[in-house]
């Protein structure tokens, strides 16, 4: 069945040099042969594909000189014929061009059709969609890398491998079902067991490596805790080495959270300075303080400050607040005082500045991790994570009712289990799962 054409632009909306908008569909050569005049004395409908080629663009009201490119399917991006504009950027030249498109009868792609389009005719799987989109709002290299891995297709060919392995299973759990009389269940349920308990194995080899993905991709969350006027806004703005939060002699200067990030080794860390924890009449305060307790909930680590030249009851209050957590202690104003704490991570002077460089590698060592590969293979999506939780627990019931329950029962729970692989590379994905995926891409995409 045909598709229509659909286009959009695939570039920001914005003044740039170049800006790209793209066809794809079953006609879209006929769209460009109405609205580009190439240099050349090749006609348009002659374009040799994967070329591009110098001519005006007829837009709506007006001629942009620029590019026309011509990619023929399946071997596009979307597996359908493709082509694209290169014009010159700006707001009012790509909407013209892209006006024009839509009065020769293609219609405004959806978010994410054009690379929904690339699943449905098999250039991708649903789990490279997943890394494309990674890719493109990851704000840190190791974002950039762990969803290119995931795009490249290496976490689907593991799955496909292990459904491959679990579709053998259930062929041979099939002929021992058609053909009892042959005697052959005893050897090939010793079989069955041992393909299980190895696809497990695999499974959980790819779970560890959840955490250390899901940091990789969306950075780690610190919150800068502590009693009012420890320095811990002296601190983030140590940390991002510009003034982004008020500093003041005054307790409970910060009412709010005041948020920053950085780059630590290729790894983003989102810090959160929140008010001091302590009671308050002051209502303003009061709702900072309220924040403040928000983040020792949704914090990968606490950055625990206290004011080496001024302790109190207060500071052991915080700690013992916080101290079942994941903590670095970190002992501020080191140019006022000689202050040891055993418990204490790091000796910082955010003044001075003075050890902020070892702060951010201890901050590193207590999220990520000493040693972590950051070129490394990682699971970095929930829904990869609980699609491969549920195949294992599939996996484990039947491990554990080989024997015990008859061979067509048994094979609901291997079934069960594959289906939740296929999951990930979108072979038994419901529409639903497969909708919400792409609605997260922007229109051009």
């Amino acid at each position: 069945m045909p598709s229509e054409n659909i286009a959009a632009i695939s570039t920001a909306l914005s003044a740039s040099g170049v800006a790209v908008i793209r066809i794809s569909g079953d006609s879209p050569l006929k769209i460009a042969e109405k609205m580009f005049l190439p240099v050349g004395k090749t006609a348009v409908k002659d374009f040799e594909p994967y070329k591009m080629y110098v001519g005006e663009i007829v837009a709506d009201g007006f001629n942009d000189f620029g590019l026309c490119v011509y990619f023929k399917g399946p071997k596009s991006f979307t597996g359908e014929d493709v082509v694209e504009f290169h014009s010159h950027g700006g707001i009012a030249i790509t909407k013209g061009i892209l006006k024009k498109i839509l009065s020769l009868g293609a219609r405004l792609a959806n978010n994410g059709e054009f690379t929904k389009r690339a699943f449905m005719n098999g250039k991708l799987s649903l789990s490279s969609a997943e890394g494309l989109i990674d890719m493109i709002n990851s704000e840190s290299v190791s974002g950039v890398k762990a969803g290119y891995s995931l795009y490249r297709e290496k976490l689907c060919a593991e799955v496909n491998s292990m459904q491959d392995e679990i579709t053998d299973v259930l062929a041979q759990i099939d002929v021992d079902m058609d053909f009892p009389e042959e005697d052959l269940e005893q050897s090939s349920t010793e079989a069955v067991e041992k393909t299980l308990k190895i696809t497990v194995e695999r499974i959980d080899k790819l779970l560890s490596s959840y955490r250390v993905g899901r940091t990789l991709v969306n950075g780690v969350k610190v919150g800068i805790v502590g009693k009012p006027n420890t320095g811990k806004s002296s601190i983030l703005n140590a940390l991002l080495n510009y003034e982004k939060a008020i500093v003041s002699d005054v307790a409970g200067t910060t009412r709010d959270v005041v948020e920053g990030a950085i780059d630590i080794d290729g790894v983003r860390f989102n810090f959160s300075d929140t008010a001091g924890i302590r009671e308050s009449d002051d209502k303003i305060e009061a709702l900072g303080v309220g924040l403040s307790k928000k983040i020792l909930l949704e914090s990968d680590l606490l950055l625990f400050v206290i004011d080496a030249s001024n302790l109190t009851e207060e500071d052991e209050a915080v700690y013992q607040l916080i101290k079942d957590k994941n903590v670095l202690f970190a002992v501020n104003k080191t140019d006022k005082s000689d202050y040891i704490d055993d418990r204490a991570d790091i000796y910082v002077s955010a003044k001075e500045k003075k050890n902020i460089e070892q702060l951010k590698s201890i901050m590193f060592d207590k999220t990520v991790g000493n040693g972590v590969d950051l070129n490394g293979d990682y699971l970095c999506e929930e829904r990869h994570f609980e699609a491969l939780s549920r195949a294992k627990q599939k996996f484990l019931v039947a491990i554990d009712s080989i024997g015990k329950v008859t061979l067509d029962m048994l094979a609901i729970d291997v079934k069960d289990g594959w289906d939740a692989l296929g999951e990930i590379s979108g072979r038994t994905a419901t529409e639903e799962i497969i909708n919400d995926i792409f609605s997260k891409f922007c229109v051009g995409k």
